[in-house]
């Protein structure tokens, strides 16, 4: 069994999605989703485990060994991003059982499930393949998910956000397909570890530049990086709370991973950052995403669009970190993926708490909730700490990690930057939490009159994945540590 813990990943959600729908009860549907991400997020643990010291598992699939087969490939970079995607899943689906109750009918509680459980096989698909084309093939499983899942918000512009969505995703998905067409088209192989040895010799030098150009673009696209992140603002604003809490927490990260184990252990280090200079693209980008999108974050008055926007600039501190190409720089970048991913969780499950209760997310109309919903309210105060990058928080790990690498650089002006795009953090998180504790509301009319706490079933993940956010930013060090043996593995291609 253990050797089949690969396959089984992957397998778990996805066999599990076509039995939903035969199924169709709503309550047999989200037990069944849970146990099955549930299990899925143990295999990850028990592969990260297996992978920690620096082994690598390749799975043949079929046993056709690559790269004439397709194959999975699990190091100390990949393992640990599964293992967000299946944890922040798991947490999220037992979040969404009460959180999907109003907005969603009953009636189609079945295809959401299975819509779910499809997104996180082609999210975990995408982070463990070994094979380039499957990575476009599992990320059209993802795609086609979430633009569904988007589309089941309570809101009319839900349709238009996930219209968009497709549209702005399916441009992305066609880069990244021509680029691995490209890509075969000069190399003749489409295994990531066959790429690696054949590019630096391939006879087709402009093939491989065109190939790098598309896939870096089409993979820039779906992670949201600034000016490519059009469609995450509505996307995050109008889809149910349950799946805006997922993506953040995932969808990007996922993105992300794709983009460094293809700038650094496809291609390479030295193609990509000297002979291309790609740092010099990266870093301009990071900078205006950060600073731009904390800028516009300050004047949003509903807490939904106000982390939209948040989320981007928080996906410029992880390029800023890609960008140096150096050990420490891809430590913080790696480590800011895994703790941005829960604390933009916890944000946004908090937020779908007071959505729950309250019946809309606008700023001003909030005065004074922790009278009446002191555990979310707490809960967001933890979350909001943590994106500021308060010290003892899993945000100031990651940034005070990002902030020593752009010194050690000699990018002082850039390491400058990122602490007024934290200013600017405070300015935001800190205008929602002074309403929420201070503030008195100009009556008791005010649209709050009878709210309570949210449920139970919707605060303890929440409390889970903030008890794991305090935990790591208490000590550091264990997740500093992973996200270094990560980058060493990304540094030092494949195996």
């Amino acid at each position: 069994m253990m050797d089949q813990l690969p396959a089984l990943q992957v397998m778990l959600p996805m066999t599990m999605a076509p039995l939903i729908v035969l199924i169709r009860n709503p309550k047999w549907s989200w037990l069944l989703a849970t146990l099955a991400t549930g299990a899925a997020c143990l295999v990850s643990c028990l592969l990260l485990m297996q992978v920690i010291d620096g082994s690598v598992i390749r799975y043949a699939i079929g046993g056709w060994e690559a790269p004439t087969g397709i194959e999975f490939y699990i190091d100390r970079a990949n393992a640990g991003v599964a293992l967000l995607v299946t944890g922040v899943s798991f947490v999220t689906l037992i979040y969404a059982y009460h959180s999907i109750q109003h907005g969603i009918d009953s009636s189609r509680h079945y295809l959401f499930y299975t819509g779910w459980l499809l997104c996180t096989t082609g999210l975990i698909g995408m982070v463990i393949t070994g094979d380039a084309f499957n990575v476009f093939v599992f990320l059209e499983i993802s795609s086609l998910s979430t633009y569904m899942l988007v589309a089941f918000g309570s809101d009319r512009r839900a349709l238009v956000a996930s219209f968009r969505y497709l549209v702005i995703g399916s441009i992305g998905a066609s880069f990244i397909l021509l680029g691995i067409g490209f890509l075969y088209a000069a190399t003749g192989t489409l295994n990531m570890v066959d790429l690696a040895m054949r590019i630096p010799t391939t006879e087709s030098p402009r093939a491989v530049l065109v190939a790098f150009s598309f896939l870096t673009v089409g993979v820039m696209i779906k992670a949201a990086v600034f000016p490519l992140h059009g469609w995450l603002l509505s996307a995050y604003h109008h889809a149910p709370i349950a799946v805006t809490a997922f993506l953040a927490g995932t969808a990007t990260k996922v993105s992300l991973y794709i983009l460094v184990r293809m700038f650094f252990s496809v291609f390479g280090e030295a193609y990509s950052f000297e002979q291309l200079f790609l740092n010099w693209v990266l870093l301009p980008a990071a900078i205006a995403g950060f600073l731009t999108m904390s800028l516009v974050a300050i004047y949003q008055t509903d807490l939904r669009r106000m982390l939209a926007y948040s989320s981007v600039a928080q996906i410029g501190y992880i390029i800023a970190g890609i960008s140096l190409a150096t050990q420490q720089g891809l430590t913080a970048a790696v480590v800011h993926m895994f703790n941005h991913g829960m604390v933009k969780a916890a944000l946004f499950m908090a937020v779908g708490c007071i959505l729950y209760r309250v019946g809309h997310t606008h700023i001003p109309s909030l005065q004074r909730l922790i009278s009446r919903m002191p555990f979310t309210v707490t809960a967001f105060i933890i979350a909001g700490l943590g994106l500021i990058g308060v010290p003892l928080t899993v945000g100031f790990v990651s940034k005070f990690s990002l902030i020593q690498a752009l010194m050690e650089r000699g990018w002082w002006a850039a390491a400058v930057l990122i602490l007024v795009s934290s200013v600017m953090a405070t300015a935001y998180v800190g205008r929602v939490i002074y309403l929420l504790l201070f503030r008195e509301s100009r009556s008791e009319t005010a649209g709050m009159t009878g709210v309570n706490e949210a449920p139970l079933l919707m605060l303890a993940p929440l409390y889970a994945l903030l008890a794991l956010s305090v935990y790591f930013g208490v000590f550091g060090s264990q997740t500093l540590r992973l996200a270094a043996g990560a980058a060493q593995t990304l540094l030092g291609g494949y195996q």
